[in-house]
């Protein structure tokens, strides 16, 4: 059971929920999920409802290896026509807003959507955390080694994932003491970890659910997937589901995802399995 609560509205569900990517860029790392323009935000927005996923998640810079920080302004800019199209669609589905920006954050909570999703857990922004509070809002908080321009230069640990739970036992001390009461740990699948990293993550996920918050894991298409089995991201689907599916059997509560389908069929799938 996972519970949510965003600003008077409640989201529960008994079983994990998908969250459906809309990258309101030209230059995210998997070319088929860029949609930067109104029409095709408009269609992915469409599609990700027909499909049946929980949440869809609005991002309006790109956060992949080597990208570089853009002005709130701009990222508010990017992401304003998909947000009020999201926020005034019949269905009234939950959504998120993908930002390292408090700027950028409260204003897309404050016209209309439901999370924030920060990649840097409140690192790169030190008035996030204290905005999410004030805002009344859910808050995943991703594990991320450096920034998105040097993450991935030399990610080091002394034990990876002896350092993420140290890294998230501080951060929910300090969300819960400014006052958020729904924290999500995302353990930032290639946020600043090698391919090695990012499967020794996966062998513990269990370690960190056991911190007893939601757990998020975003594989979808990315790199541990395609370096590993020497693919391109466009044929990474396969992978994707299959990590997709070891969360959900190690207790993951949301899998962030391009491929919404396919997310919630395993989701049905995994389920049917825990009832047999």
């Amino acid at each position: 059971m996972i519970e949510l609560n965003s600003r008077g509205r409640t989201l529960k569900s008994d079983k994990p929920l998908v969250m459906g990517v809309l990258n309101c860029t030209d230059d995210s790392f998997y070319e088929a999920s860029r949609t930067a323009h109104y029409p095709a935000i408009c269609k992915r927005i469409d599609d990700l409802i027909s499909a049946g996923v929980d949440i869809i998640d609005i991002g309006g810079k790109s956060t992949k290896p080597g990208s570089i920080d853009i002005a709130p302004s701009v990222e508010v800019e990017r992401i304003s026509a998909a947000v009020n199209y999201l926020v005034n669609h019949q269905f009234k589905i939950w959504s998120s807003i993908d930002t390292t920006s408090a700027e950028v954050a409260q204003y897309a909570v404050e016209n209309g959507i439901d999370i924030v999703n920060d990649v840097s857990g409140g690192n790169m922004d030190l008035h996030m955390i204290p905005t999410v509070a004030s805002l009344e809002v859910p808050f995943i908080c991703t594990h991320m080694q450096g920034t998105p321009m040097t993450m991935q230069e030399n990610p080091t640990y002394a034990d990876v994932t002896e350092d993420l739970l140290r890294f998230f036992m501080e951060k929910i001390e300090t969300c819960q003491r400014a006052g958020i009461k729904d924290i999500i740990l995302d353990p930032g699948f290639g946020f600043g970890k090698t391919v090695e990293h990012n499967y020794i993550l996966v062998r513990d996920l269990g370690k960190i659910i056991g911190l007893g918050q939601p757990v998020l894991a975003g594989f979808s298409r990315k790199s541990m997937i395609y370096k590993l089995l020497q693919i391109s991201p466009d044929e990474a689907l396969n992978g994707t589901t299959v990590l997709n599916t070891v969360a959900l059997m190690k207790g993951a509560s949301m899998l962030r995802v391009h491929d919404a389908r396919e997310a919630i069929e395993t989701v049905k799938i995994i389920e049917q399995i825990k009832k047999a």
